[in-house]
């Protein structure tokens, strides 16, 4: 069930950011995956969250 999960977010990694990065060293890549991943968890919705980001997910299930 996990798995499943895991490879959805791989595919969407390499579809939306992946395939469309250009850098100039590892310390521009390290700063674009930082910047895709706060993106990604935080103003990114999720069609199977139900348009919520991952956080937005998280703050509801804490409560």
């Amino acid at each position: 069930r996990l798995n499943g999960k895991v490879e959805r977010s791989h595919g969407t990694d390499q579809r939306e950011f992946y395939q469309l990065l250009t850098y100039k060293d590892n310390v521009d890549l390290n700063a674009k995956l930082a910047e895709w991943e706060a993106f990604y968890n935080y103003h990114r919705p999720h069609g199977r969250l139900g348009g919520k980001t991952p956080y937005e997910r998280l703050v509801e299930k804490m409560r």
